[in-house]
């Protein structure tokens, strides 16, 4: 496996656990700001924190927070007109939008759906379509829900429940029309030379929306192709070193553990043809932070003692990519 050393790296320590991070969009091209989800077991609370990012010289300072009424399960941010939109689910079931300044990232607003409406279970995810105010939310309980903002409150309605037959563990929007989900069983047709497991995170391409990137259970990461549905792609997986029967070749698996999250990593320039599967960066319950690219060594661009359970892409910048580490820390990793 490579690593690299053209990179900078900085850890902010918290004080409590780190549940999840992201960036928020603002308008300002001077200001960058974090978004948090933290567990404080001490105090027993959760909240959404924002912080505020400064490289020269180096900060990380607190700027805002709200109170969340239990652990956050899932968040994400967007941004609409001139608000920043934060989006997150609790393991009560209850969905949250806040509200920022697109400036200062204040927080100005929040609409809420209470527990039990949305979801019975504590395990949900939810996705925010980028500069819209869709969100789309599912759950173990096999519950699908599509959810609006309004002017001060939020609709919602049930596209689909499987009565708890099928369980939901990922989603991700495709466009405004359409979006993929994962769960268990690895539900995106896993590789049958692989063991059964769990899809906990998708990502789709917005030049590419016929290929869907999924990450999972013992450290795979494939590629499922609309265009040729017989056989994923397999990026990485202890299960794939031996090749598969579409005839890819034998893969490097760059963790062999739970891969917690998966994003197309626009900071590379890819020369493949539009046949060959986009670089991808993967986080990992054995604190891998890589790049994984189809026939191509991976990448490594952390190896921390500790689980790594979300990262995200600056959009704005995609040089800079923020982590939350399982020891109560988030790092921040400029690649030059």
């Amino acid at each position: 496996m490579a690593t690299t050393a053209n990179s900078q790296i900085h850890r902010f320590h918290q004080y409590k656990y780190i549940d999840a991070v992201r960036w928020l969009p603002v308008l300002s091209a001077f200001n960058r700001f974090a978004v948090l989800a933290t567990s404080d077991f001490d105090s027993n609370l959760s909240s959404i924190e924002i912080h505020s990012f400064k490289p020269n010289p180096l900060s990380f300072e607190f700027q805002s927070s709200w109170t969340s009424p239990s652990p956050i399960s899932s968040l994400k941010s967007s941004q609409f007109l001139q608000n920043s939109i934060i989006a997150a689910t609790t393991s009560s079931g209850s969905l949250h939008f806040l509200f920022a300044d697109s400036t200062d990232a204040t927080l100005q607003s929040k609409v809420s759906i209470p527990e039990d409406e949305l979801h019975s279970v504590s395990e949900t995810c939810i996705d925010l379509m980028d500069g819209g105010v869709e969100c789309v939310t599912v759950g173990d309980d096999g519950k699908v829900n599509l959810v609006t903002v309004g002017n001060s409150n939020l609709n919602y309605r049930r596209l689909f429940d499987s009565g708890g037959l099928v369980s939901y563990t990922a989603v991700k929007w495709a466009s405004p029309v359409e979006f993929a989900t994962g769960g268990y069983g690895f539900g995106l047709h896993w590789d049958k030379n692989l063991n059964s497991g769990i899809v906990h995170s998708i990502d789709i391409h917005p030049s590419r929306k016929h290929t869907c990137l999924a990450g999972g259970s013992l450290g795979t990461v494939l590629a499922w192709d609309l265009r040729w549905q017989q056989q994923p792609i397999i990026l990485s997986g202890t299960g794939a070193g031996a090749g598969d029967e579409a005839g890819n070749s034998a893969v490097q698996s760059i963790s062999e553990s739970e891969v917690w999250e998966v994003q197309y990593d626009r900071c590379i320039k890819s020369n493949t043809s539009s046949t060959r599967i986009l670089p991808a960066m993967i986080c990992s319950e054995d604190g891998i932070l890589g790049v994984i690219e189809q026939g191509e060594e991976p990448i490594e661009l952390l190896a921390e003692p500790c689980a790594i359970n979300s990262f995200d892409i600056d959009q704005h910048n995609p040089l800079d990519v923020i982590c939350s580490l399982e020891w109560e820390s988030v790092a921040i990793l400029t690649r030059q």
